[in-house]
């Protein structure tokens, strides 16, 4: 009896210390290792940034009032002026323009968690000129006087380049920061202007009666030489006024955009920038610009 009872506990001990084993076993080595996923890079939007940007440029240019000097300069002491408010007449129709436009910039963000706020300064090339025209004549018979004002005129604008200061405030969503701007501007325009003035008449009652066949002095004005058998064949006197400058004029600016952070280090961006320069010689312009850049921040 005890012969067999030894081999069986043996067996039985044996049984015991392989299920013990297999319960301290940690069963997840055998699924193998786990492994931490790679963080995505973390973007600090704070820094330094340089970058050049390229787009389109749409300027309206609005001349209306910008004619008005030069044609005074010739009305102001005649009747041309006194009856037909002579440099009141001319208004070029405003222009539209459009052409690409390309500059750099460079900035500076801090970023607040997740608000980012900053300045930047940019420069823009355009050089695109829009030219505007007018002309009309006005006539009136006062006091046997048959008078004539005759005027044209044009104008051309270019805005050469501009610049602009503006601060920035974004929200970061990762990789990715949409923006808003405001600021001020200043830029380089071109004007030329130039006018041509006539005012003339003549005494129809006297014309009249030389056509009767009475002889009678007309009296007139504004003539280079004067037929009292044909006065419309006389030559009118014209006047003509020019100015051609380069004007440094500020503005405002507003704008909105979004960047994206291809690294930590290397940022592409979308924008839309709106400018408005103040009224300059009778000039105005404002500038929509869409454009796309790239920099890297340091």
């Amino acid at each position: 009896m005890r012969t067999v009872t030894l081999p069986l506990l043996a067996v039985l001990s044996l049984c015991g210390a392989s299920t013990a084993r297999a319960a301290d076993l940690d069963y997840d080595y055998l699924r193998g290792a786990d492994y931490d996923p790679v963080p995505a890079p973390v973007v600090d939007w704070s820094g330094v940034y340089v970058g050049g940007h390229g787009g389109y440029t749409s300027a309206a240019l609005g001349t209306k009032g910008a004619l008005q000097p030069l044609i005074y300069r010739d009305s102001h002491d005649t009747t041309g002026e006194s009856t037909f408010r002579a440099s009141t007449l001319l208004n070029p129709p405003s222009k539209r323009v459009g052409d690409t436009s390309f500059g750099a910039f460079v900035g500076y963000n801090v970023q607040f968690d997740d608000f980012v706020f900053g300045f930047e300064a940019d420069y823009t090339n355009f050089g695109k000129m829009g030219v505007s025209s007018d002309g009309l004549g006005r006539s009136k018979t006062a006091s046997n006087i048959l008078e004539t004002v005759d005027m044209a005129g044009y104008t051309a604008t270019r805005v050469n380049d501009y610049g602009t200061l503006r601060a920035r405030a974004g929200y970061a969503l990762g990789n990715i920061l949409p923006f808003v701007t405001g600021g001020l501007a200043i830029g380089r325009a071109r004007i030329a202007d130039t006018t041509m003035y006539r005012n003339y008449g003549f005494d129809v009652t006297a014309y009249n009666a030389n056509l009767a066949g009475t002889p009678t002095y007309v009296s007139n004005f504004g003539y280079t030489s004067f037929n009292p058998n044909a006065p419309y064949n006389g030559t009118p006197f014209t006047s003509i006024q020019t100015q051609s400058k380069t004007k440094v004029v500020a503005g405002a600016t507003v704008g909105a955009g979004l960047e994206y952070a291809i690294t930590p280090n290397i940022l592409l961006r979308a924008e839309y920038q709106y400018v408005l320069f103040s009224q300059f010689d009778g000039h105005k312009v404002n500038l929509n610009t869409v454009r796309a850049g790239a920099a890297v921040k340091f």
